[in-house]
């Protein structure tokens, strides 16, 4: 039978159900207003109605009370406008579970980019000597971050994963419970939670998906692939931020570092045990019936010990296991061997640490910090530095910094952050000792912008007794400047006599994360990501030049921007040019739970990470190569792009517009994440304070989308112009890495709504503002239009841009009641009144309230 295409697929199997259940949904009583259901649908309507004839988010709101209420008081009007928007929040919720339910029907779990697909691919092509040799040192590193990307408390990822389970049985009767349940659940924190509740948050993943995905993955490849040959690498590791992330968190700890750790260890232990639990049931044999009930005794008992008390060692462990397994293949024909197999790869994959807890720090507190410690060494009479250390050039302070070695006490220090940062070196190696080397052994330095950021954070950890780390030190390269330099601080680094040594002891492996949370914001998106290729290309012939192996740690939610993307497609779209022997990335909020959320999505999705660098280094043909006219194309795309967007970013209107007329100033209120929502302490707004996800989500909650369109119009339209286009074209056609900005480009484009906002062309502040931001969302959708031939965005994946129409129009009425609130606020300020004052905290309430839906419901951004 043949297989339907996806786009019919997805409207069976997720459009129909969600109109049925969501007609059950709206017609349940959550509260006293047992209309709200009823009316919902009706303010929707007036919304699309209201945007066709241009009318603007006040005129659409009074419209809805004029037509379907007798003269509402505003307090009514407002109770009504609160329960739309709690409304909504779980229409987004149930369209989430249905889309979870209902993955591995509208998702090919065995079609293209599936290991089976490389399988079968590379048996065709005579190529299975080759995959067996490249998976034999590829790793796939998901890296999960608490950066605050969504909004769901535990209780509602709960609900949505029962609610999955019970429409994929279509148990209507359940669903009828859960959505009841979902109506009375609190979407929001009262207080902001700690970086510990985050890291617990996100260990529930690891628990309950990614330890079965994982290893259902190394499975199959061991079985299917490698057959009797033993598969000794991993091929699948976890990163894991949240209590070892310190950049701008003041509220991580050493105390709190540590405690994550242990949660790590003893969750890891915890599925251990239920696995050798049930093993016991059928393991019953005579010889190994002891080795498996003294294993499950000595995992309990270590479950709950405290820090550094273990009685039992992952080497204990893996013996046990597999003189388990020889007993049953020797004396009992195998029995149940292959679920001894299981839990052995298991091991291999996480070891007793579970995921790899890494530490970053900006290189900025590193500097200050070690210059407090210069002088209160010299101070104390320790002899750690030369006493003219202050007073040496660059130079001699980075060779002085190479000689560092040292044991020291961080109480001895009065410097605050001296110390703190002194204890987190040792929590590392503490961490090590308990949970193993792969527990703790990366130390990453955001804002990495030289020699000096590296030899200080190198130096520290040196003089915390441990003068041969197991550590790898990791810099990180955010801005355009510093991407474009960071080849001539690895080439000085790799020629340092101290840093190339240790570099030998960790198998000459260098890791460089690239464009985390500043890239796009600071050179607008085609120059952000061209930036961060070349980069890549400059470190690759650098690293090979000193025979280091770099591996590349792509700090962004999903590449090639943050927040949205075909993450596979581009790392399949890499060249030779480029290393690419391990794929590392962030992973944070929503897309932890859209991409990775459930076993089938996380399996998929990792599946697809895998392939990806099988499809450039074993199956090439897809690989970008390209040639100097397609490079000098790219290169003057980004430049013109670049310039544009710099332009701007220096347009006087550009910090007031997003303080005064977006929800900027309102996520610090949302309690959805530890960190503070800005850098600096001054109440005055400052671009380079500015985080990425409140700067960016901001544009979104406008529907406007600049960070992931802006400047590509009028660079694209330039070549136009100077009957260039035929470049652009041959571009597009040679380079994968191009297509794939393209298209993720048309996705914020898709995702961007002006009517909502189309009243500020009239203000006389911001008019003139607003038109160049629409121009450029005309230009640059015309433009992508006539660049890739397509009639419409995104024609070549219409499921997911028939995801993205529904879950806009669930959240338009959101949005419109957003704005509404924005432009009673903007009233209401104008006045002295104390009711006008005590209403506009009102409509400041309803606005953060707002936030949540629009947020959740972007979750197919990567």
């Amino acid at each position: 039978m043949q297989r339907k295409p996806k786009i019919d697929r997805f409207n069976e199997s997720v459009l129909s159900r969600y109109q049925i259940y969501n007609s059950i949904f709206i017609t349940l009583p959550f509260d006293e207003i047992t209309n709200t259901g009823v009316l919902l649908p009706l303010f929707s309507e007036t919304c699309e109605k209201g945007y066709e004839k241009d009318k603007n988010p006040s005129e659409i709101v009074d419209r809805f009370f004029k037509k379907y209420h007798e003269s509402p008081s505003e307090e009514n009007k407002n109770d009504l406008l609160f329960r739309f928007i709690q409304y909504i929040e779980r229409q987004v919720v149930l369209f989430d579970a249905i889309e979870d339910a209902t993955f591995s029907v509208v998702n090919n779990m065995d079609g293209r980019g599936s290991l089976r697909n490389v399988k079968e691919e590379a048996e065709a092509r005579n190529k299975m000597p080759e995959l067996k040799a490249y998976l034999e040192h590829f790793k796939v590193r998901p890296v999960l971050t608490a950066h605050p990307t969504q909004f769901y408390p535990g209780s509602v990822l709960g609900i949505i994963t029962d609610l999955s389970e019970a429409i994929k049985e279509n148990d209507l009767n359940l669903i009828k419970k859960l959505l009841a349940q979902l109506g009375k659940t609190p979407f929001f924190k009262k207080e902001k939670p700690t970086p510990y509740d985050e890291a617990v948050s996100l260990i529930w993943y690891l628990e309950h998906v990614f330890y079965q995905s994982s290893s259902q993955i190394f499975n199959y490849i061991q079985n299917n692939i490698f057959g009797d040959t033993e598969l000794s690498n991993q091929v699948l590791n976890l990163g894991f931020w949240p209590g070892g992330d310190r950049d701008g968190n003041p509220f991580v700890t050493t105390e709190i570092t540590l405690k994550v750790a242990d949660r790590l260890r003893s969750t890891i232990l915890k599925n251990y045990y239920r696995d050798v639990r049930k093993l016991r049931r059928r393991i019953t044999f005579k010889f190994v019936d002891k080795l498996i009930t003294d294993l499950e005794d000595k995992l309990y008992e270590n479950i709950f010990l405290e820090s550094g008390r273990t009685t039992i060692t992952p080497e204990e462990t893996m013996d046990t296991l597999l003189e388990i397994k020889e007993i049953l293949v020797a004396k009992h024909q195998s029995l149940f061997a292959d679920e001894i197999s299981d839990l052995i790869n298991k091991m291999k994959l996480f070891g007793f640490f579970f995921a790899n807890l890494d530490i970053r720090q900006d290189s900025r507190v590193h500097h200050n910090v070690l210059s407090n410690i210069v002088e209160e060494s010299l101070g104390m009479g320790l002899d750690i530095f030369p006493k003219n250390y202050s007073k040496l050039s660059e130079e001699e302070q980075i060779k002085s910094l190479g000689k560092v070695v040292g044991k020291v006490n961080p109480s001895l220090f009065k410097h605050e952050m001296s110390r703190i940062t002194l204890e987190s070196i040792y929590a590392m190696k503490t961490i090590q000792n308990n949970n193993g080397e792969l527990g703790c052994n990366r130390y990453i330095i955001s804002n990495n912008g030289s020699v000096m950021n590296v030899m200080e954070a190198f130096a520290m950890i040196r003089m915390c007794d441990w003068e041969k780390p197991t550590v790898d030190v990791i810099p990180l390269f955010e801005t355009v400047d510093d991407l474009e330099d960071a080849h001539n601080v690895m080439e000085t680094l790799y020629t340092n006599k101290s840093y190339a040594e240790h570099l030998k002891r960790r198998g000459n492996k260098q890791t460089i994360m690239l464009g985390f949370s500043d890239g796009t914001k600071d050179g607008g998106y085609l120059m952000a990501n061209w930036s961060i290729y070349k980069a890549k290309e400059a470190l690759t012939t650098i690293s090979r030049k000193y025979n280091v192996k770099v591996v590349f740690f792509d700090g962004r939610g999903g590449p090639p921007a943050r927040g949205g993307g075909k993450t596979h497609q581009f790392y399949a779209s890499l060249g030779p040019t480029i290393e690419n022997e391990e794929v590392q990335l962030t992973i944070q909020g929503q897309t932890i739970s859209s991409n990775f959320g459930t076993l089938e999505s996380c399996q998929y999705n990792l599946e697809q990470l895998l392939s990806s660098g099988i499809a450039n280094n074993v199956f090439s043909d897809e690989a970008d190569r390209l040639n100097d006219e397609d490079r000098d194309t790219m290169n003057r795309l980004a430049e013109i792009s670049y310039n544009a967007y710099v332009d701007f970013k220096k347009h006087p209107k550009f910090l007031p517009y997003l303080e005064r007329m977006s929800t900027l100033k309102y996520y610090a209120k949302t309690n959805i994440g530890s960190r503070p929502s800005k850098r600096g302490k001054s109440d005055k707004l400052v671009f380079s304070d500015l985080r990425a996800i409140p700067f960016v989500g901001s544009w979104s909650q406008l529907k406007q989308n600049v960070p992931g369109f802006y400047g590509v119009g009028i660079a694209i339209e330039q070549f136009v112009e100077n009957k260039e286009f035929d470049k652009v074209q041959s571009l597009y056609k040679n380079s994968a890495f191009f297509r794939t900005l393209l298209e993720n480009s048309m996705m914020s484009l898709t995702k961007s709504f002006f009517k909502l906002t189309a009243y500020m062309q009239n203000d006389k502040e911001f008019g003139e503002f607003w038109k160049i931001i629409h121009d450029e969302y005309q230009r640059s959708k015309a433009m992508l239009l006539k660049v890739t031939g397509y009639s419409e965005l995104m024609e070549d994946t219409r499921s997911m841009r028939a995801s993205i129409q529904i879950r806009e129009n669930i959240v338009l009425p959101l949005l419109t009641i957003q704005q509404y609130a924005l432009l009673r606020i903007q009233e209401l300020s104008k006045s002295k009144k104390e009711s006008d004052t005590k209403l506009r905290e009102v409509y400041e309430r309803m606005v953060t309230r707002s936030l949540f839906g629009n947020i959740n419901a972007s979750r197919n951004s990567a």
